[in-house]
């Protein structure tokens, strides 16, 4: 709760400035470049969000991973559409943006959002690498965003893009394998949105096609729009497993459409449009699944904080290194650091973070330096 009103407090002193607030994200696409001298390094300079903290995308990888147990499954509200509706697919100038169904909601969140739009980033022919999040720095062939606003405490997505609790986001890595023809229901109007600013109606069908086998594995953090204003308002949900599609429908994506309108005499393909991974800054990714170095935590109440086994674990596999490194005898010390670690396991819960400091101060004092630990975790 303490992070989300300094969240919200840094975004309110930061929206005195004057930047153009409550404005379509269409009306920034219409500006937005990735390259050249008004690229992604020049963003800062016209939106001061995008310079600052809590910003997206990132990169997942073990350091910053951390379980989550109350993680549940989502529940996807009115995700199958009938064809009798119409989904509008748009060129906006920097990517494909499908607007969606008003129906369609997302719950298990700290609050229910509605659906706004989706839309991908991807990268070229010659270098299939268009994600914007990427797990353990591999990036993956592109990228689906399904974009969802606060409909509790706001009207429309336009009122909740700049605010703390604005929006949710569903987040689809893509990968070249077969053919995918739930992806092929949005693929193949492409060749109708060649231009920018031009537009086609797509028949409805069930959205939650285009998700993952196990929606339920997913890695979650706060984090922000991945293009100009880059507001801080997003909570971010990343499927851990990607989904395929096929080399040919990839190529189709890369190479369909172009930033330009179609009248324009020098047409410029839209590549790249994804944004370079940012800075995480000492912020944890909560996941819902067990895997690699993760976090079985206590909770200290009076320190508001997270007391870690698998933290204290290596400390005390790291602190029986160094005596091997400084030539001491395992016997001299099996019984206190073998011991020890457990002790403090135990007794966490109910002693604070006491031992746990003791713990440490224990460590260094046998030569361990706090400079050379801070690697290690």
């Amino acid at each position: 709760c303490q992070k989300s009103r300094l969240k919200s407090l840094y975004m309110r002193l930061l929206l005195v400035l004057p930047l153009p607030a409550n404005a379509s994200l269409d009306k920034y696409a219409s500006l937005l470049t990735y390259t050249g001298p008004d690229g992604e390094k020049a963003w800062p300079k016209k939106y001061p969000f995008c310079g600052g903290v809590f910003q997206s995308p990132i990169d997942f990888h073990r350091d910053i991973l951390q379980y989550d147990s109350n993680l549940s499954p989502l529940e996807f509200i009115g995700y199958n559409v009938p064809s009798t509706d119409r989904f509008t697919l748009t060129n906006n100038g920097h990517s494909v943006k499908m607007y969606l169904s008003p129906t369609m909601h997302l719950r298990n969140l700290p609050f229910e959002y509605t659906a706004s739009q989706l839309h991908l980033h991807w990268g070229n022919r010659n270098k299939s690498e268009g994600s914007e999040h990427t797990v353990s720095g591999k990036h993956f062939a592109a990228e689906l965003h399904i974009v969802h606003y606060n409909s509790e405490k706001y009207p429309d997505v336009t009122a909740a893009m700049d605010k703390a609790d604005g929006l949710a986001v569903l987040a689809i890595l893509l990968e070249i394998g077969p053919f995918n023809p739930s992806y092929e229901k949005i693929f193949r109007h492409f060749q109708n949105v060649k231009y920018k600013d031009q537009m086609v109606q797509v028949p409805g069908f069930n959205i939650q096609e285009l998700l993952p086998d196990r929606p339920d594995e997913y890695y979650r953090y706060e984090g922000s729009l991945t293009t100009p204003p880059c507001y801080p308002s997003v909570l971010w949900t990343v499927f851990r497993h990607p989904v395929k599609i096929s080399q040919e429908q990839l190529l189709a994506l890369e190479t369909a459409m172009y930033c330009t309108e179609s009248d324009d005499p020098e047409p410029l393909e839209m590549v790249d449009n994804f944004r370079n991974v940012q800075e995480f800054r000492e912020r944890l990714v909560f996941i819902s699944f067990r895997e690699g170095k993760l976090y079985k935590c206590f909770y200290a109440k009076k320190q508001h904080s997270n007391l870690c086994k698998t933290e204290i674990l290596m400390w005390w596999s790291r602190c029986l290194n160094h005596y091997k490194n400084m030539g001491i005898p395992f016997s001299c010390s099996s019984l206190c650091s073998l011991f020890f670690p457990f002790c403090i396991v135990a007794w966490a819960t109910v002693r604070e973070q006491r031992i746990w400091r003791a713990y440490k101060k224990f460590c260094f004092t046998t030569g361990i330096r706090q400079a050379n630990t801070k690697q290690l975790f």
